[in-house]
């Protein structure tokens, strides 16, 4: 656990902490007074106050649209499911700044809607909400659906047996048994929608601001860091509130009912509402996932001179372009330094995740209570503000033995954050999956403790750290909030030139910034499409020599 610990506390804790101090310090004197001077603020009141109640309004009307697709997915076996589970988790990892694009195309002025009817949601709170429930879908449909899955349907059908209603049997039966994962997923949301920025940025325009937007106006922007510390601070605290609440919520979703093998669960649909339901589900992803990708696509092809590549050839130019270089340079910045940290987030997430299985087992309650601090502090980087975290990147690793500020490592180190909590999350109930017999076994047989790791473990979690391996790389392509910070001009990465780019006046910077954003989806979407495929081969794999409760239940992500 060493080397994780290290690896927080150097590139997350000490940034964090850097920049936190720099505002509440000055003279040599540290002045906390500033809480209440900040708080007292009636503009920083009302962004607390939109923060909250939009992620509230966001999180209810997420599970209202994707929990009917998170039965769907669970119970009905369709032709063509993979590829559309695949679909539905492509917003999730995309940049916030690509999906802030896709409603502009499809909301904003000029948009879909404009040339049609006339309609405009940019710089409305709708557009924020529908937003949002594009970027979520996938965390209800994977973490319900998941669970769902494997709920065994015969305790559903023995109730009705003995008399109670089809949704008696369900709100006694399936429902306390999902409750876990519905709070878990709602969590999630919350917290994804609490720290909203790209979006926010992007569809609210000056008349909304959540606290990660007000955090990168005030250090950006106006470089007040005393407000900008506050506000830090109070988002931590808020954070560590939903994680803490989350880990409680999750442990007694792995006590839930008794698991069976997703294969035996699911059949076609049946019966005229059934395929009504199927029908529903499928418009709606359609209309709510597909369509702003799709005009993403249409936007980015659509030139002065007519349809065709016009955009996408502009990118090789650096002729007027904002940054030093070509646009297109963006495209092999964004792979090199995701896959550098891929690598980096892989091996501290496997780490981490082996650590926690192994002191887990066997610490007593103390330690074991320190253990699920450690589980849940790793999910800080999903929640703490990136703003901050970029920001501090370049107040704390400024000077030796840390002077990182013109080495190309800086920006996959801060991808690294993002992607280390799926590779824990990923391995970890895999990894508690595995037969401590198996290990004790090889032990007493001779075999080291790495020789254990390579003959035991790995051949069981081989397809668990490719998929951990693809989300880290598919989320560390689309990280925006600490790489603004950080990126240099000579190197961007793709979503900090898709945002400077929407940041200029013109045609030609919109359309580049459309195709970029239309790359930038294709790569993803190939990614988790060969991530459904080695899923599905793993889940496979894992029911046919899984027995009762040690059927896969990693929760999807």
């Amino acid at each position: 656990m060493g080397l994780p610990v290290a690896f927080f506390g150097v590139f997350f804790g000490y940034p964090v902490v850097a920049i936190v101090a720099r505002g509440f310090k000055a003279d040599g004197t540290w002045r906390f007074g500033r809480f209440g001077e900040v708080l007292a603020q009636s503009d920083i009141r009302h962004v607390l106050w939109f923060t909250t109640w939009q992620a509230l309004a966001s999180t209810a009307l997420t599970l209202l649209v994707a929990l009917p697709g998170a039965y769907v997915f669970a119970r009905f076996e369709f032709r063509g499911k993979q590829v559309l589970r695949a679909v539905v988790t492509v917003p999730f990892v995309l940049p916030t700044v690509v999906v802030g694009t896709a409603f502009l195309a499809l909301v904003g002025r000029g948009g879909l809607l404009d040339d049609l009817w006339g309609v405009r949601l940019d710089t409305t709170v709708w557009a924020i909400l529908l937003a949002h429930v594009f970027f979520n879908y996938a965390v209800v449909v994977r973490t319900v659906g998941g669970l769902w899955s494997l709920l065994d349907p015969r305790q559903e059908d023995a109730a009705r047996m003995l008399g109670a209603s089809r949704f008696a049997a369900w709100r006694r039966v399936t429902l306390p048994a999902l409750a876990p994962a519905v709070a878990a997923a709602a969590l999630m949301v919350f917290l994804f929608t609490f720290t909203s920025f790209g979006v926010v940025q992007i569809l609210g325009g000056p008349a909304f601001s959540t606290l990660e937007v007000e955090i990168y106006r005030q250090t950006a922007e106006i470089f007040d860091l005393a407000t900008a510390a506050v506000l830090t601070v109070v988002q931590f605290v808020v954070v560590g509130v939903i994680l803490a609440v989350h880990a409680r919520t999750v442990r007694r979703r792995e006590t839930a009912l008794r698991l069976v093998d997703a294969s035996v669960t699911a059949r076609p649909p049946r019966g005229a509402g059934q395929w009504a339901l199927l029908a529903g589900v499928l418009a709606s992803i359609a209309v709510l996932l597909v369509l702003p990708l799709g005009v993403l696509v249409q936007r980015s092809l659509d030139t002065p001179g007519g349809y065709g590549f016009g955009y996408y050839r502009a990118l090789t130019s650096a002729d007027g372009a904002v940054f030093l270089v070509a646009p297109i340079e963006a495209i092999g910045n964004s792979l090199r330094f995701a896959a550098a940290a891929t690598v980096i987030a892989v091996v501290i997430g496997g780490l981490a995740a082996a650590a926690l299985t192994r002191t887990g087992r066997r610490t007593p309650s103390l330690s074991a209570r320190l253990v699920r601090g450690f589980d849940a502090l790793l999910m800080l980087p999903l929640g703490v503000s990136a703003v901050t975290v970029g920001f501090g990147f370049l107040i704390a690793l400024d000077e030796p033995p840390l002077d990182l500020r013109a080495s190309w490592i800086l920006v996959p180190l801060a991808q690294a954050l993002v992607g280390v909590p799926f590779v824990v999350r990923t391995m970890l109930p895999v990894l508690r999956s595995v037969d401590q017999g198996l290990r004790e076994a090889a032990a007493v047989l001779g075999a080291s403790p790495w020789r254990v790791w390579r003959e035991v473990d790995l051949p069981m979690v081989r397809r668990a750290l490719l998929v951990a391996a693809g989300f880290a790389f598919a989320v560390s392509l689309g990280e925006f909030g600490a790489t603004v910070f950080i990126a240099r001009p000579d190197r961007p990465t793709l979503p900090v030139a898709v945002a400077r780019l929407l940041g200029r006046a013109g045609d030609l910077n919109y359309g580049q910034a459309m195709a970029l954003s239309t790359i930038l989806m294709v790569v993803c979407a190939v990614a988790l499409l060969v991530l459904e495929r080695v899923r599905a081969d793993r889940i496979g794999r894992i029911g046919r020599i899984g027995r009762g409760d040690r059927i896969d239940r990693t929760g999807e992500f």
